[in-house]
């Protein structure tokens, strides 16, 4: 299996147990990558809710097989994504997260329901 995207919601639901993740299979968990951006994302999220950040970091670094760099080329994409997402709002750390999908021509993970139908050119598959 080639590599699959993981959203910082995604990486929040494994870490924190939540519905949805039991479809992720142990193929798709050896395959996974997450841009830094939401890595950063997921940092933030969880030291704000009081885990320690050393502690938050590893949990978050457990669920992915390798860390993508935020290049220019999906900055780029990223950037050029708000024409297509606009009306759903969508951050920079999602389109981030889309970008890094596009450059790999990989499927996505994500539990935003904002998501679904997002024609991108990529598999998006929303867990819950």
């Amino acid at each position: 299996m080639n590599k699959v995207v993981f959203d910082a919601s995604a990486i929040l639901a494994i870490v924190l147990g939540e519905r949805g993740t039991e479809k992720l299979t142990p193929e798709i968990l050896a395959t996974a990558v997450a841009s830094t951006v939401n890595l950063a994302e997921v940092q933030t999220k969880l030291v704000r809710a009081g885990h320690p950040p050393e502690m938050a970091w590893e949990d978050a670094l457990a669920w992915i097989s390798e860390v993508e760099p935020y290049t220019a080329e999906q900055a780029k994409i990223a950037g050029t994504l708000v024409l297509q997402t606009q009306d759903r709002g969508l951050s920079l750390g999602d389109r981030s997260c889309l970008a890094l999908a596009i450059a790999l021509g990989a499927p996505v993970y994500t539990t935003e329901q904002i998501w679904r139908n997002l024609n991108v050119g990529i598999p998006i598959h929303v867990l819950r």
